[in-house]
């Protein structure tokens, strides 16, 4: 192998990612299940409109550890009364090393709530049939999808605050 081959490979060894990502644990931090219109919400025509909200939260536990929360809310309501609404925060403790903190970013708000989701759908799932009410399975959630338009969004908002400090 010439030097210039030599310089080549240990460029591209360079190159490769050398981080390591491990879930530790998930756990249930929080959970909440109401039906406030019980019993009389049982007597309507089953046809509900279910919204679903989400939030995600990170912590850094130590320089290796990071839990982060995924929260989802769903509403199910027929007409105006409440059917039923549940709130769940599951969590999980990921080990996160050697990444440059733009991916640490970005794999805390993609690839673990990726991890967590279908945790969060069963215990959901579970808590609507225990409930007394038809099952609810959630369909799958682009993460990647959200975290792009929020940085679009953080891209624009701050190009509009810069504009308006340059016009004054």
């Amino acid at each position: 192998m010439t030097e210039k081959d030599n310089t080549q490979a240990g460029s591209a060894s360079t190159d490769k990612p050398t981080g390591k990502f491990v879930l530790q644990k998930v756990y249930v931090k929080d959970i909440s299940f109401e039906t406030p219109n019980a019993p009389d919400i049982f007597l309507e025509k089953w046809n509900p409109k279910v919204d679903m909200n989400l939030s995600n939260e990170t912590r850094i536990i130590n320089d290796d550890l990071t839990e982060v929360s995924l929260g989802i809310t769903i509403t199910a309501k027929i007409s105006d009364k409440t059917a039923y609404l549940v709130e769940v925060k599951i969590a999980g403790i990921f080990m996160i090393q050697e990444f440059p903190p733009g991916i640490i970013e970005q794999i805390t708000a993609t690839t673990c709530p990726n991890m967590l989701f279908p945790f969060a759908r069963e215990l959901i799932c579970d808590l609507v049939t225990r409930g007394g009410f038809p099952q609810l399975l959630l369909a799958p959630v682009n993460f990647e999808a959200i975290y792009a338009e929020q940085k679009k969004r953080a891209k624009e908002q701050s190009s509009v605050k810069n504009d308006s400090k340059t016009t004054h």
